[in-house]
C-alpha cells in the first residue's frame, strides 16, 4: 500500500515537471500549454488518489 503511495507521489511530482516546462525553440508555446494542462490534472487526479488512500487506511478498510 505504502508503495502505491509513492508512486503516485512521484506522478504528482512528474505532473507538477511537466507544468513548469519552459518555451524554447524545441518545445512551442502550444506543446508547453498542453504540458501544463496534462500536468495540472496529473496531480489533481493522484493528489486525489492519495486523499483515497488516506481515508481508506484511516476508515480501516
Amino acid at each position: 500500500m505504502y508503495q502505491l503511495a509513492l508512486l503516485y507521489l512521484a506522478c504528482m511530482l512528474a505532473g507538477y515537471g511537466m507544468t513548469m516546462v519552459p518555451v524554447s525553440a524545441v518545445i512551442t508555446s502550444g506543446i508547453a500549454s498542453f504540458f501544463t494542462v496534462v500536468g495540472s490534472l496529473a496531480m489533481i487526479i493522484f493528489g486525489l488518489a492519495i486523499l483515497y488512500l488516506g481515508v481508506k487506511a484511516l476508515l480501516g478498510k
